[in-house]
């Protein structure tokens, strides 16, 4: 991102200025004391060669299905604005939409005509009937003029900046108007490295650098943005406003900055509560009946292949699909908190060796038949079919001290010493230790899904995304396993919610601030001075 430090609203050249320097945002410690009654509505312009994507940044920095979006060249028309934030002391951000330019050369050609009255007569009456995307070109030059504060002006990443000639004459229609502009990289793409995305900036910083209108340049695709890059936008808007809007625009930030941290926080609880409710979830199992267990141990044999137990089967299944159901719902919510429409998909999960632990009771009666009529390596498996598929642990070392008690009496110790009295099965503790992460994915994927990109669609993770997730779950990893046994220990659902919440808080800032450094301060108190 490229942001300078000067205030001052201005076209000429910037002595010293270096094409290749970054400019620090100002911090919100930059804005000055508040005068009694500076209340101010300050707009922001998005202007755009036509069909670049400004209806659908807008909707998605506004949460709303605003305007039309097509793909079709002048699909807006006319300026329109609409209220981004607004705070209680009377404050109010608009951001407006304008027809985006068409002809750019002939456009240029025209204002320049525009002081004398042949010039006016031509873009006011003749273009209106004969040329209406010329005249709406024209229309959206007099808003950036008469209304505009600050200048957004998006252009297509994907192009390459020599390429493009029409920003070119654009840019010099802009600073034919005077405004102070901020150069939006738009059709990024999905998220990329930091890294990546700087080159963009810094290529598109080169290329540009010699409009002094130009007063940075930053990378926000209306399609992949996140809340935390929307904050670094108004970040970088701040110091080219005139002074005496500014402290009325650090309350705008201020509000805005609170309204996106309670959907952050809301998000938290909303998966806490999700992984609070698996990690505690249980699912009773049966001891199968001795012809059962017999049946399926000669079909072992048989095949040289285990035998299903079906009640653990069952249990598992339903274990699953509680968890699927928990997923869908728990995205439903994160989608509606983020303004965003559509539903979450069918949840499928593969069901992976390690994902459950079944702690079934051992059958005394039936065990000391089987272990009765065979022996060995055969004995030992049919103990574990008698616990379905758990071998006897420290029960059986308890039955040995206990004395030549028999294979039943192994299994009243087993009883015992873990002290079921009816089987459960449940999630590993190793696979409910990595759902913390697999939410914190989920989270980033509806985070950064603009609205404008139309009704929630699960897609691929950025591979980047995974690596930084894992690395941050494994600084927590401690916190995560002290969370989720608490459910071995009894704890409930909403126990082990409440412990998991600030821990994926944390995780989430951590991750965040991680792929967007300059997101610290909506963290952390300390960085931020009061407006």
């Amino acid at each position: 991102m490229s942001v300078p430090t000067d205030p001052a609203v201005t076209a000429a050249p910037v002595p010293g200025r270096d094409v290749n320097e970054t400019p620090a945002p100002a911090s919100d410690a930059q804005v000055p004391p508040a005068p009694a009654g500076d209340a101010a509505t300050i707009n922001l312009t998005l202007a755009s060669h036509t069909n670049v994507g400004k209806t659908t940044l807008l909707r998605t920095l506004l949460r709303q299905d605003i305007g039309e979006v097509a793909d079709r060249p002048h699909v807006t028309d006319e300026a329109a604005d609409h209220v981004l934030i607004a705070t209680g002391a009377g404050d109010t951000l608009r951001l407006w939409d304008t027809p985006g330019f068409g002809d750019s050369a002939r456009l240029l050609k025209r204002l320049r005509m525009s002081d004398n009255p042949l010039g006016w007569l031509a873009t006011q009456v003749w273009d209106r009937f004969t040329d209406r995307p010329f005249f709406s070109s024209q229309q959206a030059i007099r808003n950036v003029r008469e209304e505009s504060d600050v200048v957004l002006y998006l252009v297509n990443a994907a192009e390459d900046p020599a390429s493009a000639g029409y920003v070119e004459l654009e840019l010099q229609i802009l600073g034919w108007v005077g405004k102070p502009v901020l150069l939006l990289l738009n059709q990024l793409g999905a998220p990329r490295e930091r890294e990546v995305e700087a080159a963009d900036e810094r290529a598109w910083r080169r290329h540009v650098a010699p409009h002094a209108i130009v007063r940075g340049v930053l990378g926000l695709d209306a399609f992949a943005r996140c809340w935390v890059q929307e904050d670094q936008l108004l970040g970088a808007v701040s110091p080219l406003l005139p002074p005496a809007s500014r402290h009325a625009f650090g309350r705008l930030r201020a509000a805005w900055r609170e309204k996106n941290l309670e959907v952050f926080a809301t998000a938290m609880r909303v998966l806490a509560v999700q992984l609070g409710a698996v990690a505690a979830d249980r699912e009773t199992v049966g001891v199968p009946s001795l012809g059962q267990k017999t049946d399926r141990w000669l079909k072992s044999v048989l095949t040289e292949r285990a035998s299903a137990d079906p009640d653990a089967e069952r249990a598992m299944n339903a274990l699953a699909n509680r968890l699927g159901g928990a997923v869908r719902e728990t995205t439903d919510q994160l989608i509606a908190l983020h303004g965003l429409s559509g539903r979450a998909g069918e949840v499928i999960l593969a069901r992976a060796s390690g994902q459950f632990a079944v702690d079934k009771p051992a059958d005394a009666g039936t065990t000391g038949v089987i272990g009765g009529v065979v022996s060995g390596v055969l004995g030992g498996l049919a103990a574990d079919l008698a616990v379905g598929g758990l071998s006897f642990g420290a029960g059986a070392l308890i039955g040995g001290i206990l004395g030549a008690l028999g294979a039943g009496g192994a299994a009243k110790a087993y009883n015992l010493a873990r002290g079921a009295a009816d089987g459960k099965a449940g999630w590993s503790l190793e696979f409910l230790a990595q759902r913390p992460a697999v939410a914190l994915l989920r989270y980033l994927a509806v985070a950064h899904y603009g609205r404008g990109r139309g009704d929630w669609v699960e897609g691929e993770y950025p591979p980047h995304w995974r690596q930084v997730v894992e690395d941050v779950a494994g600084r927590h990893r401690d916190g995560i396993i002290a969370a989720v046994r608490a459910a071995e220990q009894g704890a409930g659902a909403g126990d082990i919610a409440a412990r998991m919440e600030p821990l994926l808080a944390a995780m989430a800032s951590e991750t965040l601030v991680h792929l967007y450094p300059e997101a610290a301060p909506i963290f952390d108190p300390t960085q931020r001075a009061a407006p």
